[in-house]
């Protein structure tokens, strides 16, 4: 199956980046998030419950695959968001998802199963805390991959390199705790699988203009940094 999802990633990442039509294998059970490459690279935001507002950065999506298609060589199948839930069928037609929210997250047993099964089969969640989504996502963390632990990337990690540099780690967006941003990841088997950025509100950063008031120079690297992020879950 590794070997499998590592040859079709590659074949992928071709088809995105030089427009060539990959033809898509028959749909079969347990094979992984199946992407449209006939249409391009494409995501989804996660739904979940427990009371926290995961509608929250409602233009984040939107602009970050414009910049993709835009300035990430990247071909993108649409810049409209879908929505989805760890349970929804539809979550296998995207190799990413983004989760955000300012507190609870909730999910039930089934939720994390089907959860832990598309991640473990190619697919790539990043959450950005929005302020308030800390102590929930880390507890969520702990039932989704109980022996693999969230652990801080170090700024020499290929994320912080490609396609912009960040040598000096993320961007700091908004204040939140007034902490330094940062970045944690759970590795399972070898792969990055979760992405979560704290203390930085890329999401916030990456909104239409005028919606935070964040000067042009915030913004310009919140976005990059969120290519950064997109470009790192299609290639690895």
């Amino acid at each position: 199956m590794r070997q499998y999802l590592k040859s079709f990633a590659t074949l992928l990442l071709l088809g995105l980046l030089w427009g060539i039509a990959v033809p898509v294998p028959a749909p079969a059970q347990n094979r992984g998030p199946r992407p449209d490459l006939t249409g391009g690279f494409t995501l989804a935001r996660l739904k979940y419950t427990g009371g926290g507002d995961w509608y929250s950065d409602e233009s984040s999506l939107r602009n970050l695959l414009r910049a993709l298609d835009q300035r990430g060589n990247v071909r993108t199948s649409h810049d409209k968001e879908a929505v989805v839930t760890a349970t929804d069928p539809e979550l296998w037609n995207y190799p990413m998802l983004f989760m955000t929210g300012h507190g609870n997250v909730k999910m039930s047993d089934e939720e994390i199963k089907a959860l832990r099964a598309y991640l473990d089969q190619g697919g790539f969640l990043w959450a950005d805390d929005n302020f308030g989504l800390d102590i929930s996502f880390r507890a969520l963390m702990l039932r989704l991959y109980p022996e693999s632990p969230l652990t801080e990337l170090p700024f020499t990690h290929p994320l912080f390199k490609q396609p912009y540099p960040f040598p000096g780690g993320p961007p700091k967006v908004h204040e939140h705790d007034g902490g330094p941003p940062r970045v944690f990841a759970v590795l399972h088997r070898g792969r990055m699988v979760v992405l979560y950025t704290f203390d930085t509100d890329i999401g916030n950063g990456i909104e239409d203009a005028g919606v935070h008031d964040d000067p042009p120079a915030k913004r310009e690297a919140a976005l990059r940094f969120a290519v950064n992020i997109a470009t790192y879950a299609l290639t690895n």
